[in-house]
């Protein structure tokens, strides 16, 4: 009866430690299946990049093209690197006129052609899968000069395509960027920037 009960008592610490075992192995394999890093490809017919720009008499509006974007964000080390780059040249507020001198006079966008901006550090997280909301610090490239930038990034993850919004400003008259005023037309010393990007495939791999 004794016997018995032993060899019950061995077999069931036995089962235990087998459970005890695959748990483990699961947990370990689950997290080994967790994507390191999060590759985020934009889809520049699917990105909005608007402008504001506003004076005495009105407000103006108007937009550019994104060219290309490709950001990669490592989740354990939270390092961030890549580049944007928008098309200077397609910037437009809907006045030829008002088009011609922005980029005649102001952007000079013969000679600068891009615009472009390399992030490289971000306060906050991302997340793998959901939203989240960080500050993302980078050079911005405008007029053939680097500008440090910091803008709040409002990011949400799914399975397969991801969606991001912004809202910055750009002083470009403190960057050296000309003033389009005129002794009759005063206008912001300063451009407000919106952004709603999205893209595909966010998961580059798992781990190395």
């Amino acid at each position: 009866m004794f016997l018995r009960w032993c060899r019950a008592g061995d077999f069931a610490s036995s089962n235990r430690t087998l459970s005890a075992i695959v748990l483990a192995f699961s947990c370990s394999a689950a997290a080994f299946a967790q994507p390191q890093e999060l590759r985020l490809q934009f889809d520049p017919s699917k990105t909005t990049i608007a402008f504001t720009l506003g004076d005495i008499l009105h407000t103006v509006h108007g937009s550019f093209q994104l060219k290309q974007g490709d950001v990669r964000y490592n989740i354990v080390t939270m390092s961030v690197e890549g580049t944007l780059v928008v098309e200077a040249t397609s910037g437009q507020s809907g006045n030829r006129s008002r088009d011609h001198k922005m980029h005649k006079e102001i952007l000079e966008s013969a000679r600068y052609p891009t615009i472009t901006f390399r992030p490289d550090k971000v306060e906050g997280a991302v997340a793998p899968i959901g939203t989240s909301t960080v500050q993302v610090h980078g050079i911005f490239s405008i007029h053939g000069t680097d500008h440090e930038l910091t803008m709040p990034v409002r990011v949400e993850v799914f399975p397969d395509h991801w969606v991001a919004d912004t809202h910055f400003t750009v002083p470009y008259v403190k960057w050296g960027i000309k003033n389009p005023s005129t002794f009759v037309l005063r206008v912001s010393e300063s451009v407000e920037i919106d952004v709603h990007a999205t893209g595909t495939n966010p998961a580059a791999g798992g781990a190395h």
